[in-house]
């Protein structure tokens, strides 16, 4: 039986603050609440904001390149899935549909939303994927001297990553804080 799929929207993409020249794309459930950080490379965000704000490069970029090249030969995309999360890395899969059939290629997610927003195409998560590595936007982060602090240090360090990008986003300077110091005593180990 295959995998429950989430479907995202991208909400933007902002300068990654944990990562030099890294950026972060953020994904919203579509019909929840929950946000996927994915950090992505400058190419990547480049290309992908320049879409989302409606903005034309002077020559072409990669992935207007390869749309062009799919509208030539009649290939159609028909999703991208933000597919696994191992090791700190995500996977995807773009379905591509032409005269040849239908087949599943292997991307990374940055390159399959550019190529999904180049041509309309929906865009899903695993619901293994949101359960590992999204969080709820609308749950009220609980203090650090709280109960929050102890769930806190449980968590994966990409877990606790995308909660302190989460907690800069929102200008909750003070949450960011306390986890940056669990996330400096995990490197320390």
């Amino acid at each position: 039986m295959a995998e429950e799929l989430v479907e995202l929207k991208v909400s933007g993409v902002s300068r990654n603050n944990l990562q030099i020249g890294a950026f972060t794309l953020l994904l919203d459930e579509l019909d929840g609440t929950r946000r996927l950080p994915i950090v992505i490379g400058l190419s990547e965000a480049q290309s992908i904001a320049f879409r989302l704000e409606g903005l034309t490069a002077p020559r072409p970029l990669t992935h207007d390149l390869m749309t062009t090249i799919m509208h030539a030969y009649s290939i159609e995309l028909e999703r991208v899935v933000v597919s696994s999360f191992s090791d700190g890395v995500f996977a995807a899969e773009l379905y591509v549909n032409g005269d040849n059939g239908s087949t599943c290629l292997d991307s990374r997610p940055s390159d399959a939303v550019a190529m999904a927003l180049r041509t309309n195409a929906p865009i899903y998560a695993t619901e293994s994927v949101m359960m590992s590595s999204s969080y709820d936007t609308k749950k009220k982060e609980e203090a650090p001297a709280t109960r929050e602090g102890v769930e806190l240090e449980g968590l994966s360090l990409s877990r606790l990553k995308a909660r302190l990008q989460h907690h800069i986003d929102c200008e909750e300077y003070e949450q960011a804080a306390y986890i940056k110091k669990i996330i400096e005593s995990r490197s320390q180990e």
